[in-house]
């Protein structure tokens, strides 16, 4: 027994400390579920965490997500690794049926089994919520869900890990989490008839909620590539920098997701969208022209309207203020697309508030400007003090 005891305190030494190693996965499966934003779709307003709810307003109708939370009767719970593997990788849910491609697995599908393993192990551990969500409510004949196996077949192949062979591993680490759990194209390129994302290099953004996601290749619009990686990387978890800061549905992606990246990360990210080929990209908008006339008569009255409620803050030459972005050289101004400046404009609104920006200054709602008024002040925002972008008109602003 004494020549034995040895041997035993050696094993008991060596053996895995399961309950540490089970938690060490949960906790990086916590930090790879706020890249995959998870938390942001799978959170109705007010409602509680992971348990669904959330409506998605689409072309196809209203798509409701789901409960993940733990609870066997309404959520995931009765889910193994193996069943959150096959709905991240391959779309199909646990009862064998496919998932719509509301949720952005023909993105996931290039992260790696060992991070799908953590946020599964992540997930087990969040509370459990009794919610039983409702069924989408989605046109004829989307509703009918086996039309979404040929959807897959037509448009959708499980995929691998993003190319990590870069020769750059803080590029290809960023390339991983971009084009993988980050599913950034997702929003930034254009879907097609039957929702498809448009893989073409020159393809335009997407329309999200009424705001327009430019495309990550033009750097006259959302492209990063004449960015410092340095302050690229600040914008993503920060939401906001001297020049730049983020409104819309992209500061809902920096509240709920961004803002959690660990600096490395941030700047892999930044340094693989700055790697990007750089192309100018063609907006699908096109605005309606106005006559030399109607451009002067928009022109004046923009400037009275600047002057009289921008100026204070934006500065009388758009050089911006305390909190207040600089106008003059704003590629949000001066994109082909005046949407994003108009909602800007009319609905107003904050950056998000983040850990680099707990603070945010806001952006007053102008709800009292006629669409006449809203078009001559951005056509003249858009084209005064250096800035030639195309005037605007009151029916490009209906549209």
């Amino acid at each position: 027994m004494h020549r034995l005891l040895p041997i035993l305190l050696l094993l008991l030494t060596a053996a895995p400390a399961v309950g540490a190693t089970d938690s060490a996965d949960a906790e990086r499966g916590e930090y790879l579920a706020r890249i995959g934003n998870c938390a942001g779709c799978h959170t109705a307003p007010d409602g509680e965490p992971f348990a669904g709810g959330l409506r998605l307003d689409s072309p196809y109708g209203t798509f409701i997500t789901p409960n993940i939370t733990p609870d066997a009767a309404t959520g995931i719970g009765d889910w193994n690794a193996d069943d959150l593997w096959a709905a991240m990788h391959e779309g199909e849910r646990a009862d064998g049926s496919p998932l719509y491609p509301a949720c952005p697995y023909p993105s996931y599908t290039r992260v790696e089994r060992d991070d799908i393993d953590a946020i599964h192990a992540y997930l087990e551990t969040v509370p459990a919520v009794a919610h039983e969500t409702p069924a989408h409510d989605l046109d004829w004949p989307y509703g009918y869900r086996p039309l979404v196996n040929l959807w897959q077949a037509l448009y959708f192949e499980p995929g691998t890990p993003a190319d990590t062979a870069d020769a750059d591993p803080v590029r290809a680490r960023g390339r991983y989490l971009v084009e993988g759990l980050g599913h950034c194209d997702g929003c930034h390129r254009a879907r097609g008839t039957f929702g498809a994302t448009d893989t073409e290099a020159d393809a335009p953004g997407a329309m999200i909620h009424g705001w327009y996601a430019p495309p990550l290749a033009d750097p006259a619009q959302a492209g990063l590539q004449d960015w410092p990686v340095a302050e690229a990387a600040a914008l993503l978890r920060g939401g906001r920098t001297e020049h730049a800061a983020t409104m819309g549905p992209m500061a809902d992606v920096v509240f709920d997701s961004l803002q959690y990246l660990s600096s490395e990360d941030a700047r892999a990210m930044a340094t693989y969208l700055k790697s990007i080929p750089a192309r100018t990209v063609p907006s699908p908008e096109r605005l309606i022209g106005l006559s030399e006339r109607g451009r002067e008569v928009a022109m004046r009255e923009g400037g009275r309207i600047y002057a009289n409620e921008c100026a204070d803050c934006h500065g009388d030459e758009g050089e911006g203020g305390d909190g207040a972005p600089a106008l003059a050289g704003n590629r949000a101004v001066t994109m082909d697309n005046p949407v994003n400046v108009a909602n800007m404009i009319r609905r107003g609104g904050f950056p998000p508030a983040t850990a680099d920006n707990p603070r945010p200054y806001g952006m007053p709602p102008f709800h009292q400007l006629s669409e006449r008024e809203l078009a001559a002040v951005i056509s003249y925002i858009r084209g005064s003090w250096g800035n030639d972008a195309a005037p605007v008109s009151a029916t490009n602003l209906r549209r």
